[in-house]
């Protein structure tokens, strides 16, 4: 069973949905929605697909499913639209920057017995599914500590900043799921420190650029997160996890994976630049994950629950940090 997919925005992670779609077996791209002309030409050109208005796609009774790539002030609106069309839904993170708008969106999923999947790419990376597998195992005992790195090579433009919802709810959303992944239990507390440091302009938008969250669960396992906007040496994603019998590592990964040595020392090359190219795989491997679902009428792997509870985590976490006091969840 092919599922036929129209991806919502040729913006940038537009792109990346549509590139992965296009390389999962089984999955075809039939539509992509984007109102700039310029963009969409691009986008008709790259993937060999037409360009349809949303309520085209909404009725279309050859598309099966939607990805949601448009600004985040659209897709609460649009989960509910394409859901009460009958397509399966997946959006990009996060749902909405209103825990009640989110609640709202996913009653009316309930409601409609929709299918909706959010966009937490990073449980399917290659290297974090095996660290994740490890842990499962025994391999290291029980989870104790979590550390998480996440650093972005720069800063993406103020226009951007302006919609984002700012540094918790934009990128430390993801780190926020992949805790709750790991730890394997839900937080209970959230202590964070924020600062501007790459750029002033960031902190006048009301935003900041480098943070630190200390996550605590009831039982008292503990994960560490570190975000900024500024890693000079490329795209900076690592993880610690340090169990009851030993510790597991997800390391960075790097264009190519050697290592030189001479008299100047030992160099490797560069990190892998951005998201784009260092999770090439989790978003093909999201993507597959999302039409065993639907072909198989199994909940999807990350779900509207996970993206509302992965933005409470990102509230509390700004809460926090305005105030300098730990926030009870």
């Amino acid at each position: 069973m092919t599922i036929r997919f129209a991806v919502l925005g040729a913006g940038r992670i537009g792109q990346v949905h549509a590139r992965a779609i296009s390389s999962v077996p089984g999955a075809e791209l039939v539509a992509i929605a984007e109102s700039f002309e310029k963009a969409a030409d691009a986008a008709r050109e790259a993937f060999g697909c037409e360009i349809r208005d949303l309520d085209t796609i909404a009725g279309s009774d050859d598309i099966d499913a939607v990805v949601i790539c448009t600004p985040t002030d659209t897709h609460a609106d649009l989960i509910e639209k394409f859901v009460k069309a009958g397509k399966k839904v997946f959006c990009e993170k996060p749902v909405d920057l209103d825990v009640d708008r989110v609640k709202a969106a996913l009653a009316t999923v309930e409601a409609e017995n929709g299918t909706l999947m959010v966009g937490f790419n990073r449980r399917f990376d290659p290297d974090f599914m095996a660290l994740k597998a490890a842990l499962d195992s025994g391999k290291v005992g029980e989870v104790e500590m979590i550390s998480i790195t996440s650093r972005d090579p720069g800063a993406p433009p103020a226009a951007y900043i302006k919609v984002s919802g700012g540094i918790f709810r934009d990128m430390t959303i993801h780190d926020f799921d992949v805790a709750r992944w790991l730890l394997g239990e839900e937080v209970e507390t959230v202590y964070a420190a924020a600062s501007v440091l790459t750029d002033p302009e960031i902190g006048t938008l009301g935003d900041y650029d480098s943070a630190t969250v200390v996550l605590r669960t009831k039982s008292g396992k503990q994960c560490t997160i570190s975000n900024s906007r500024r890693a000079t040496y490329g795209y900076d994603q690592r993880i610690e996890v340090l169990g009851s019998k030993g510790l597991v590592q997800a390391r960075n990964m790097h264009e190519a994976n050697i290592e030189t040595a001479n008299e100047g020392g030992y160099t490797s090359p560069p990190l892998l630049n951005f998201f784009m190219t260092r999770y090439t795989a989790a978003y093909a491997n999201e993507i597959a994950a999302f039409c065993a679902a639907i072909r198989e009428g199994t909940a999807t792997p990350t779900t509207g629950e996970d993206g509302l509870k992965a933005l409470e985590l990102a509230e509390a976490a700004l809460r926090s940090a305005q105030t300098g006091t730990v926030v009870t969840l």
